[in-house]
């Protein structure tokens, strides 16, 4: 058995290698523990010093964003940010990725992602009330990538429609780099009191340290380490989640922290044991001890090795206080989940594990949570970057205005997303109000006259022709989604997906990207609250587009605040609030008509941008607004259509003052399509918004599009767009 091998064994034969450990790090490891370590607590290094559990080269880089805010109760650092809004209540939200699980495995990885942030919520004290989600995908053109995609939304809606939380939104998108790397990034909001925040600390010397939730098996293991390297093994499957005993976990969780014995819980998550016991215990200064012939097992024969970096799931681990273990083990019980005493908080701070009479690890707690190593990387400006800031920014060539609208419709990151969100119980707790396929969905805080805008966003074409601009765009396009539905933004989570930080081209992307996101975030005063990153992500050979997914949270003060995202009454005037210009790097009518990226990304002024987001909420909080979108992928064309295509009965006419493929297609920044009634046009035109009036909503139903010379461009009839855009998808999976 490989955890008796001689621990001068493991050095000369290079076992810890194979853990993903440097020569650096385990001569770091002898150093800290004055001996050859063993087979056990080599594992048990090589996950916590992993980048996925460690963030050893991200680190640095994230101590950039801005995290504090009158608003903010609990910053990142603990299982979610949490955000006060009012009335002693907070949301706990927190975006994690499960990108390497889900490549091997595309369903239980997606699945697993989700129970896995999941409880990261439910930890803090906060009932999940709302899950949204983040995906990228390769062509689906490929059968292996159709394959992911519905494995993928399948877990999803397993996960998520059978432990009762709904799927009330997301985003996807569909490009060649994502092809062999698929991301998956899941993000869970929650709700609760301020006076019920949890924290995961194992503080009080003697108290004891119960487990709850599922036996341990052997799945999962080093799962940690493989999302940390560029090559995943196919023997690390992931583990398989159980959502109905998730169920049961969240209320028993939510019971117990009520008790006055509880003194800290957290999720098992990555590296399972390993993570949670020792990070308890760092946080509260304290040690710990676990007795592994304690824990609950799902095989028999387990070794100490495979328990402490098993990632079974639904699974948690509690410190209450000494004496008082029974009152909350029959909590657990009276919720059919099985919990047991299997440990203590020590004095001594030393992580150390015991099993079959014989201490298996004896380490530091602080070298494996707040000690572990941080690695400055050096980086180099990307090849390519000098070279696309040359590019001339020439107009697209349209020979056809209806032909092309229509074929960006069935673009697949254009495209309706009604197949997958169909499968998703988004009404789940009902008090959803606006479900999947909007820009932001919106979940009503019952018995308040208020609501919460959530939305997912990031543009990662923009971010890989220019990672700081597109940083910068990413936060204002997901900024601009809660404004437009009448919400004020309190928090950002994200999700850091890139390739290997050891390519400083990588890193480079990494750090401009990580200072434009911090930037915005600085100048449109949100602060990140929580986040995940996720590394080596690899497509053929190449990393994928940075792809820093941006998740918000924002605040309704009223229900009457909440707007439509499509066109509302025949005669209502439609405004659009920002000139184009010529920005057509990145975008998808550059891919459609040349097939690829390149160029500059579209100029952003974050000065503009806060200045239009402030006078359009302003605008909307004084009911002049009749709906609004934000203009992005796709450009004008593209909004207008959608505008009509989720109404019914409608149909719009317009007319351009400009050159036709830019006004139509490019996707220039900070702007807004927005409807106005004829009642409310004195007023709005008062709001001081940069708006200029192009046409009106009419019972026709079609899309006509007028040049400024007064010919007609573009005629086309609503329900075949509806069609095209709606079936899109669908028709692409079946294909051969």
């Amino acid at each position: 058995m490989p955890e008796n091998m001689d621990p001068k064994q493991i050095e000369r034969d290079k076992e810890y290698q194979k853990m993903g450990l440097s020569d650096e790090e385990y001569d770091r490891i002898k150093s800290i523990t004055k001996r050859y370590p063993n087979y056990t607590e080599t594992g048990i290094f090589s996950v916590m010093w992993s980048e996925h559990c460690s963030y050893k080269t991200s680190k640095p880089l994230l101590k950039k964003f801005p995290t504090k805010a009158p608003q903010v109760l609990v910053g990142p650092g603990e299982g979610a940010g949490v955000v006060d809004i009012g009335d002693n209540q907070a949301v706990v939200f927190k975006m994690e990725s499960h990108n390497s699980p889900s490549k091997i495995n595309p369903f239980e990885g997606a699945a697993t992602g989700v129970g896995g942030i999941l409880r990261d919520v439910f930890s803090m004290g906060a009932r999940p009330i709302a899950a949204m989600n983040s995906l990228r995908f390769g062509p689906l053109s490929s059968d292996r990538t159709k394959y992911l995609f519905e494995e993928v939304v399948k877990g999803i809606a397993y996960y998520g429609n059978n432990v009762g939380v709904p799927t009330v939104g997301g985003e996807i998108q569909f490009d060649d780099c994502y092809e062999e790397s698929p991301l998956v990034n899941a993000m869970v909001v929650g709700l609760l009191n301020h006076e019920d925040i949890q924290k995961g600390i194992a503080a009080g010397v003697g108290n004891t340290v119960i487990y709850a939730g599922a036996p341990t098996g052997r799945d999962g293991i080093h799962g940690a380490t493989h999302s940390s390297v560029d090559e995943q093994s196919d023997d690390a499957s992931p583990a398989a989640g159980n959502p109905h005993l998730e169920k049961r976990l969240i209320e028993a969780c939510l019971e117990v922290i009520h008790h006055d014995a509880l003194v800290g819980m957290q999720d098992m998550g990555a590296a399972g044991l390993t993570s949670s016991g020792s990070e308890m215990a760092s946080k509260a200064g304290t040690g710990m001890v676990l007795n592994l012939d304690l824990v609950p097992q799902a095989e028999e024969n387990m070794s100490a090795y495979e328990m402490m970096l098993s990632e079974t799931q639904e699974r948690m681990l509690l410190v209450v206080e000494k004496g008082r273990e029974r009152e909350i083990i029959d909590l657990f019980t009276k919720h059919d989940i099985d919990a047991v005493a299997v440990g203590e908080v020590i004095e001594e701070k030393v992580f150390r594990i015991e099993h079959q009479n014989k201490v298996w690890a004896d380490i530091p707690v602080d070298a494996l949570d707040k000690d572990a190593p941080i690695y400055h990387m050096p980086s180099k400006e990307a090849s390519y970057y000098k070279a696309f800031q040359e590019v001339e920014q020439t107009v697209p060539v349209i020979k056809d205005y209806g032909a092309t609208l229509k074929e960006l419709l069935q673009r697949p990151t254009i495209a309706s997303k009604e197949w997958v969100y169909k499968q998703f119980d988004s009404k789940a707790r009902g008090n959803t109000v606006v479900g999947p396929g909007a820009g932001s969905a919106v979940v009503e805080i019952e018995g308040h006259n208020k609501a919460i805008a959530i939305s997912t966003d990031c543009n990662s074409r923009y971010i890989y022709l220019d990672p700081e601009v597109g940083g910068k765009i990413a936060v204002a396009e997901a900024l601009r989604n809660i404004v437009v539905a009448g919400a004020k933004p309190v928090g950002i989570t994200d999700g850091l997906n890139y390739g290997n930080p050891t390519n400083e081209e990588v890193f480079w992307q990494m750090e401009k990207s990580i200072d434009g996101i911090s930037e915005a975030c600085r100048e449109l005063d949100v602060p990140v609250i929580s986040g995940n990153v996720s590394m080596y992500n690899q497509s053929h050979g190449e990393p994928i587009f940075p792809t820093p997914i941006i998740g918000v949270v924002g605040l309704f003060e009223s229900l009457d605040h909440i707007t439509p995202n499509s066109f509302q009454n025949e005669g209502d005037v439609v405004y659009v609030v920002g000139e184009a210009d010529h920005s057509f790097g990145g975008s998808e009518i550059q891919h459609h008509v040349d097939g690829k990226y390149e160029g500059k990304a579209p100029h952003i002024d974050l000065t503009i941008e806060k200045d239009r987001q402030a006078k359009l909420l302003q605008a909307i909080k004084a009911g002049v607004v009749a709906s609004a979108e934000d203009i992005a992928e796709g450009g004008l064309a593209v909004a207008l259509a959608e505008n009509v295509i989720r109404a019914e009965g409608i149909g719009v006419n317009i007319t351009l003052t400009g050159d036709a493929t830019v006004e139509l297609f490019s996707e220039t920044q900070s702007r807004f399509l927005l409807t106005v009634r004829e009642a409310n046009v004195a007023q709005f035109e008062q709001s001081g918004l940069d708006a200029k009036r192009i046409g009106v909503v009419t019972k026709e139903e079609k899309v006509v599009i007028n040049s400024k010379e007064g010919k007609r461009i573009l005629e086309e009839e609503v329900e075949p767009l509806r069609k095209l855009w709606k079936e899109s998808i669908e028709q692409l999976l079946k294909s051969n």
